[in-house]
């Protein structure tokens, strides 16, 4: 059995305001795993259960085969780190560290310990008797973490806590957790909305959508195949295909275009998915999965142009380099590459 546990989870404020649907998740000691989605799909209130805050109406939640559905949140020992960093304003990052274990009862040799050993790991040796006021965003951050690490809980839980920090902060930022993390081997579950954030730590992702999680996987899977259409909007799939089997791995689009994916389908209808990247223009040899188009609106990307192109199934974004420059009402063949045409299904769109 995995080491955390979410089994058949149902959280809801009255009949028609559903949370939680039948949730379950599954996390392996010493995993970073990212709850992932839009504002309102549920994944912070997942947190919440796990935390304690909220009790769950159906459904059991587990740690190392315990059952820790119903123990209060002072007695789960998990490290929490939220967006505001809530520390102490009157106490030193020493202080602040050792707040956890104090409240325990530690001995104070014992504390020294633990604290001395965390801050060297946490790279806050030298800022140990600074007070909050007189540390960067940044360095706040790293105390909040140190204070959740330092009672050696059993797990992690992150909710946004780089939100407040400017874009070159958060990526130092989430590098440090993530070599904390696996330093500590402490399992890790953490909250964002931010897909290049998570998918840059995680060794999972759970991509959640009105409270349910539609793609548990890598992130390597979860960018390369969408199981589902917002799994694949959220992550950045801009073409879409509505198709019909015609074969094992032919389909058939507005009746006529036949196209042929490298993925599988079990429904006799489902959508086939590409990235502007993905998409190039026919050469003569090319005569499977293309596409007449005529050039619509042109983009400067600063590496490339991105295309609207018109076409008889819709229109396309399409990426090309500089190398290569078209002209609003050029008349193109696009081709899609087999191996790069997903299958997905379709899905509610939040």
């Amino acid at each position: 059995m995995a080491y955390m546990n979410l089994k058949n989870i149902d959280v809801s404020y009255d009949k028609k305001n559903h949370i939680l649907k039948n949730l379950n998740l599954e996390v392996e000691e010493g995993e970073f795993v990212s709850l992932l989605g839009p504002s309102g799909c549920g994944k912070t209130t997942t947190l919440r259960v796990i935390a304690g805050f909220i009790e769950p109406k159906a459904g059991k939640f587990l740690i190392d085969e315990a059952d820790m559905t119903h123990v209060s949140v002072n007695k789960r020992n998990f490290g929490l780190v939220f967006q505001s960093y809530a520390l102490f304003p009157h106490l030193s990052v020493y202080e602040n560290i050792a707040f956890g274990l104090k409240l325990r009862k530690i001995k104070k040799l014992i504390i020294k310990s633990k604290v001395e050993n965390i801050l060297t790991v946490c790279g806050l040796t030298d800022l140990a008797n600074r007070f909050p006021n007189q540390l960067s965003g940044g360095q706040r951050q790293r105390v909040a973490l140190a204070r959740a690490l330092v009672i050696e809980p059993k797990l992690l839980l992150l909710d946004e806590p780089l939100s407040n920090l400017d874009a070159k902060l958060r990526i130092n930022m989430r590098m440090e957790i993530k070599r904390i993390q696996k330093q500590l081997g402490i399992t890790t579950l953490f909250v964002t909305h931010d897909q290049e954030e998570c998918f840059s730590i995680s060794d999972k992702v759970a991509v959640m959508n009105k409270g349910v999680i539609e793609q548990y996987d890598t992130p390597e899977n979860i960018y390369q195949k969408p199981k589902t259409e917002f799994v694949a909007r959220f992550i950045g799939f801009e073409n879409f295909i509505n198709l019909k089997r015609s074969g094992e791995q032919s389909f058939i689009a507005d009746n006529q275009n036949i196209f042929y994916s490298d993925g599988f389908s079990d429904k006799e209808e489902c959508l086939g998915t590409i990235r502007p990247d993905d998409i190039h223009i026919a050469n003569g040899e090319q005569t499977e999965n293309t596409i007449d188009g005529i050039i619509g609106v042109r983009t400067f990307l600063g590496k490339g142009y991105q295309y609207q192109v018109e076409t008889k199934l819709g229109k396309f974004l399409v990426n090309l380099s500089t190398d290569i420059l078209m002209n609003e009402a050029d008349k193109i063949k696009l081709f899609f590459p087999r191996n790069k045409l997903v299958l997905i299904d379709k899905s509610e769109i939040e």
